[in-house]
């Protein structure tokens, strides 16, 4: 009950190791005191009143105990401003603690000491010294600084210090409330099975590893024979599961090694960036992602930076390519063409909803209802037939019937098609027959990458006459450039010229223009 450690909270504090009497329980650390001697008694200290008075407790007896006087070793025998007892202090909490744990040492020797300056002390003292590992004045007959600095001065300055720091402490701004601690278990993260206080997780790399070698013993001497002097074949086996379990263990500190570098463990703030990122990005950066096994954190993010511009700048190609088949030639109007693409689709599936709903609502009500104008007509899936005009140009063919003439035209049965009211009218298909002895191509996005461009007839015609898409819509826009010279009209000898293909071909595609009113018979 005599000796107390005290374990302060704050550091640079009184700390240290602090006696109290056994009876009266008074602080007897900075004076006289008396202690039992006997073996049966365990750190049993008293006071000089409560010895002089022949108290006792326990198992004391103070008329058969042998008793020792401990004074105070508060002076000088190293330093000037270092007196025996913290000298003493500082050896046996560097022997409790260890060399380097400086703060809890300090906490160890009180007395306001710091662990720069407990440090400073034992490194210029005992390391520096030229009788390491003893200190300049090791001899017992050194009295050099016991002679020079009295008891009473050495202690007055130490008091004086303790104060001047005491008040210095109690001066200083309030520091932040010191937080709980935390603990080593896998709740006490965001990232589950992580432990922070060990760095370690509940479940490691190859988390088995160590049963292989957990009851593997090896014992000075073993695994050579005596005889020939090699090593046994069970040490050999030994040495081989022992260098398996090593190579697990590297693997294991490698992985822990690229989560604590790239801040893996942040799974906060890595989700809030993840959630600035577009999906393209997201998943550009997800695919990038075992690469940083290979680089570091800053590398890692230059290589992620440089992918994404490439990224952006593929995006950027693509979309100026598309401006120029549209045959847009500046920034201005492609912007302006986006905006109005946008606006189009937007329409159009406003349209697909109302057209769903008005057709539920109509199904079993009939009602007359106004035309569709001609600007719903063209921001519909499907564009009407151009109108019979005066050039010569008709449609449909004359080979169509009056009633697929009349659905095609726009009215039939005095309700309107391409899906403006709610009633979708089939759209008439090119009667065109296969070639002889020409088999059929079909058109893929591997040999024709602009299939996107043709129409459901177009790529019908395609197939059949075994002509690409490319090829098409080069003899196509030929064709309309000769027909615009000569009001619409040609003939299908003309057509064959300007395709320079076969003329059973050339005369399949000159039906299959006049049919959808692009040109007209000449």
């Amino acid at each position: 009950m005599g000796l107390i450690k005290k374990k302060t909270a704050v550091r640079t504090t009184e700390g240290g190791i602090k006696y109290i009497c056994d009876i009266c329980s008074s602080d007897i650390t900075a004076t006289v005191r008396i202690r039992c001697a006997d073996d049966v008694c365990s750190d049993y200290d008293l006071c000089v009143t409560c010895f002089s008075e022949g108290k006792s407790s326990g198992k004391h007896d103070p008329t058969s105990h042998a008793f020792q006087v401990i004074e105070q070793h508060s002076i000088p025998i190293f330093t000037e401003d270092w007196g025996a007892d913290e000298e003493l202090l500082l050896l046996e909490g560097a022997e409790t603690y260890g060399l380097g744990s400086w703060a809890d040492i300090a906490d160890h020797i009180g007395g306001y000491r710091t662990k720069d300056e407990v440090r400073d002390h034992y490194i210029d003292t005992y390391i520096n010294s030229s009788k390491f590992p003893l200190p300049e004045r090791a001899s017992p007959q050194d009295r050099t600084l016991f002679d020079t600095i009295p008891r009473d001065e050495f202690q007055a300055r130490k008091k004086r210090r303790i104060e001047e720091r005491k008040d210095a402490q109690k001066n200083q701004p309030p520091t932040d409330p010191k937080q709980k601690p935390t603990s080593s278990v896998p709740s006490c993260h965001e990232v589950q099975g992580f432990m922070p206080g060990r760095l370690e997780f509940e479940t490691e790399y190859f988390n088995e590893a160590e049963e292989a070698v957990q009851h593997m013993q090896f014992e000075p001497g073993d695994g050579i024979n005596p005889i020939t002097g090699q090593m046994e074949p069970e040490m050999e086996l030994k040495v081989v599961v022992m260098d398996i379990y090593n190579h697990r263990l590297t693997s294991r500190v490698e992985r822990k090694k690229i989560l604590f570098e790239h801040n893996l463990l942040e799974y906060r703030k890595n989700a809030a960036a993840d959630k600035k990122r577009t999906k393209e990005e997201r998943e550009l950066h997800n695919k990038m992602k075992p690469f940083a096994r290979m680089m570091n954190r800053a590398d890692f993010e230059h290589f992620n930076a440089g992918i994404e511009y490439e990224h952006d700048l593929r995006q950027a190609i693509t979309q100026l390519q598309e401006w120029r088949r549209m045959q847009i030639k500046d920034l201005k109007s492609g912007e302006k063409y986006e905006q109005e693409k946008a606006q189009r689709l937007a329409r159009l599936a406003a349209n697909s909803v109302d057209r769903f709903s008005s057709s539920l609502g109509r199904m079993n009500k009939p009602s007359a209802q106004e035309p569709p104008s001609q600007a719903s007509q063209l921001v519909a899936p499907e564009l009407p037939p151009k109108p019979e005009t005066g050039t010569g140009l008709q449609t449909p063919p004359d080979s169509a019937s009056p009633a697929v003439a009349a659905s095609v035209n726009g009215n039939k049965d005095g309700k309107s098609v391409n899906g403006a009211n709610g009633v979708s009218a089939s759209q008439p298909r090119f009667p065109l027959q296969p070639l002889d002895k020409v088999p059929r191509l079909e058109l893929t996005q591997d040999n024709s990458p602009d299939m996107h461009l043709l129409t459901p007839d177009e790529k019908n015609v395609c197939e059949k006459l075994r002509l690409s898409s490319k090829a098409y819509m080069v003899m196509k826009e030929a064709i309309l450039r000769e027909a615009l010279k000569t009001n619409g009209n040609l003939k299908r000898k003309n057509v064959k010229e300007i395709c320079r293909i076969d003329t059973t071909k050339a005369g399949k595609l000159f039906d299959f223009f006049c049919w959808s009113g692009w040109i007209a018979k000449g």
